[in-house]
């Protein structure tokens, strides 16, 4: 069914997709594939869809995933979607689980995408964990238009730094941090991000543009470091959302503006892409 009979780039399809691949990359990650080329050929950088991981009432409702990668024929045509997956609890636990062949609900895409970066600038991309989702398609972006990106890349492990060899073989700068030091720099991701914050100094006007997705503490940290520093951020937050569409008010978060009290929006619409210095992050869950 088409949300949007007009068909306008960007305007949300629901549909039942079928699944063309499911790469496990480990235990608990994996790739799921799907065959969705309406949603594909609306989606861009930063949007997200809503899939419902099994025909019954358990779980009843879609969770929310960064379109990982658009999918396309010989041709270029968009043909399909990817998302990035960590088992957390059933939901996860059922898409993990799907085959080939296997169909299942895909609405989207859903939410604000990801603001261009401009191409005078350094492009920066800071992801821990499954925070690399939304880093694929905005890399392929800045890709297409002679930007070569840097991604600031964090993991517990070596093992956990799933597609980094994907981003690099597509020109990518990667700098990986893990928290066992076995592979990168030893520690956080926030350390080799700060050394190279270090070396451009405080110039904002010649600063990078610079996107953040994983854990809350880390994108809080990440914000504060480069805030020091004179740059503004653009996180990717990661709430939980029932809809999608902002008719359950379950994905709210605090924001900040000139001359009014905190208050509360729909991530599902007005992000999930957010400037770090309109958050109230004191409200954001962890």
């Amino acid at each position: 069914m088409l949300l949007d009979p007009a068909g306008a780039r960007g305007a949300p399809v629901d549909c039942e997709a079928v699944v063309r691949a499911n790469t496990r990359l480990s235990t608990d990650y994996h790739v799921l594939t799907l065959d969705a080329p309406d949603v594909a050929a609306r989606t861009r950088p930063g949007q997200f869809v809503m899939v419902k991981p099994g025909r019954g009432l358990d779980p009843l409702l879609r969770r929310p995933f960064s379109v990982f990668q658009i999918l396309r024929d010989d041709a270029g045509t968009p043909t399909g979607v990817s998302i990035l997956g960590k088992i957390v609890g059933k939901g996860t636990s059922l898409l993990y689980a799907l085959e080939p062949g296997e169909r299942l609900a895909c609405l989207g895409p859903l939410g604000r995408p990801f603001t261009p970066p401009p191409a005078d600038r350094p492009v920066w991309f800071v992801a821990g964990g499954v925070g690399l989702a939304p880093f694929a398609t905005l890399a392929e972006d800045c890709l297409g238009r002679g930007v070569k990106p840097t991604l600031f890349y964090g993991a517990r492990r070596a093992g956990d730094l799933h597609y980094a060899d994907w981003f690099a073989a597509r020109g990518v700068d990667v700098r990986a941090a893990t928290e066992d030091g076995s592979a990168g720099a030893r520690g956080f991701v926030t350390a080799p991000l700060g050394q190279a914050l270090a070396a451009l100094g405080s110039s904002a006007d010649a600063g990078p543009s610079i996107y953040v997705c994983g854990p809350t503490p880390m994108m809080r940290a990440v914000a504060d470091l480069a805030g020091r520093h004179g740059h503004d951020v653009e996180v990717s937050l990661e709430q939980t959302m029932g809809c999608g569409m902002g008719g359950c008010y379950s994905c709210v978060v605090p924001v900040i503006q000139p001359g009014r009290a905190p208050h509360f929006v729909r991530s599902c619409l007005a992000g999930p892409t957010f400037k770090a210095s309109t958050l109230a992050w004191e409200g954001l869950a962890h």
